[in-house]
């Protein structure tokens, strides 16, 4: 069950990583601008994002079958429709589609293993699905390179459809009970635009003043509105016992940074080396120790978990990406290919720690009957980190270069570990009884 998911997962990744190998020639034929061309992985990032929690409310309302259908429907649907795309706009249009379907797979994943394991079988099932989902993942640059010198960018971006054939397998191992209560859809909204805003502002170098007059907007219209209708609704789409548990909210803006690194190197990386004349199939196969290092972290994820705890493990996946980005930087600088390729390594680790010890930290620090909701604004904030980084390397590698952007993203687990430092003080030993 838990490697199943953990492909479904890694699939849903890899319309970011596969993708990210096609842009050169995605943008030459389509004929826009490289920086214009990375909107094709910030957006579908942005709607990875922002509709997770969307996923996660709903599962809590009708069960998990449902939403998992809808959720690989549109990201087999988007993936078509990018694939035939005959112009960039409508292949913006397909990806946003696309980044909101895979956005199911995420929460409503974890909330699969959530319900089936206890304990410590939970804790090594959540890292089996973290290590196979990176191990997927960053595979993407491999088949994207592969993929594309062989058929083409339009079989790359059609890559995630392989998903829907993992339903019929988990279909009746999925839960269809809920609630039955009704979603707050206006909070679903006013939380995504919002999110949606940051991930705009970021990448608003890239494009110019008026993206950047919309992202600011939407925050400074977004921020009150979504406090005003916590207060209105506290039982509503964002929960008041959820944002105001000091457990999910620090675990939540720690983790955030882990995605942060990964999906920028993820463009960072292939960027710098076919900007140096190395063919996409090459960046692939240089990336292969990455991918068996997403293989592996569960086998240190799993037991990390059951030794120290969550928090402790949050904070060594911040360490290790802040690291990653320096190295990174570093190998952009000298354009590196080895100080790279560890670089992507290192982060590949600190992401098969991180989205684990998220998930265990929220689902234990919640009830069962927001836990669903609760792992969805948790991976929100997970993956609204994954948007900033892919929005940081497309909006300011250009006015900071490569080198500068990455180092600023390098305070972000900096910031994470600050956020963290009262779980660190306060959390319990791991309860061996489990």
């Amino acid at each position: 069950m838990s490697t199943l998911v953990g492909l479904l997962f890694g699939l849903a990744g890899m319309g970011s990583s596969s993708a990210a190998i096609a842009l050169p020639v995605l943008a030459r034929d389509l004929d826009v601008s490289t920086g214009v061309s990375a909107w094709a992985i910030s957006l579908y990032a942005l709607m990875l994002a922002v509709a997770t929690a969307v996923y996660g409310r709903v599962s809590d309302l009708v069960g998990i079958r449902l939403p998992l259908l809808v959720g690989v429907g549109l990201m087999t649907t988007g993936a078509l429709v990018g694939a035939l795309a005959p112009s960039f706009g409508v292949l913006l249009a397909a990806r946003i589609f696309q980044g909101a379907g895979a956005a199911a797979v995420p929460t409503l994943g974890v909330a699969i293993i959530s319900s089936r394991f206890h304990g410590t079988d939970r804790s090594s099932a959540l890292g089996r699905v973290a290590g196979v989902a990176a191990a997927v993942s960053c595979l993407g640059p491999l088949a994207g390179g592969s993929v594309e010198g062989l058929l083409g960018w339009r079989v790359v971006i059609a890559l995630p459809m392989l998903g829907v054939q993992l339903l019929p397998v988990l279909w009746r191992s999925l839960p269809t009970d809920g609630s039955g209560a009704r979603l707050d859809l206006l909070g679903a909204v006013l939380v995504a635009g919002t999110a949606a805003g940051v991930v705009l502002l970021v990448q608003s170098p890239s494009t110019g003043p008026l993206v950047a007059a919309v992202g600011a907007g939407l925050i400074v219209l977004g921020t009150p509105a979504v406090a005003f209708w916590v207060r209105r609704r506290p039982h509503g789409f964002l929960p008041m016992s959820v944002i105001r548990n000091p457990a999910v909210v620090r675990s939540a803006l720690a983790a955030a940074a882990v995605p942060a690194a990964w999906f920028a190197l993820l463009i960072a990386v292939p960027a710098v080396l076919v900007g140096q004349g190395w063919q996409p199939w090459l960046v692939g196969v240089a990336l292969l120790p990455s991918a068996v290092t997403g293989l592996l972290a569960p086998r240190v994820a799993g037991p990390l978990l059951s030794r120290v705890g969550p928090a402790p493990s949050l904070a060594l996946a911040a360490v290790i990406a802040a690291v990653a980005l320096g190295v990174a930087a570093l190998g952009a600088t000298l354009t590196s290919a080895v100080l790279l390729v560890v670089a992507v390594v290192a982060v590949t680790l600190a992401f098969g720690l991180g989205q684990p010890a998220l998930m265990a930290a929220v689902g234990d620090a919640v009830e069962d009957d927001v836990r669903g909701v609760a792992l969805g604004i948790a991976t929100l904030f997970f993956l609204v980190g994954g948007g900033v980084g892919s929005a940081v390397v497309g909006g300011l590698s250009g006015p900071l270069t490569m080198p500068g952007a990455l180092l600023l993203l390098a305070g972000l687990p900096v910031l994470g570990l600050l956020a963290l430092a009262a779980n660190l003080r306060r959390e319990p030993g791991p309860d061996l009884a489990d």
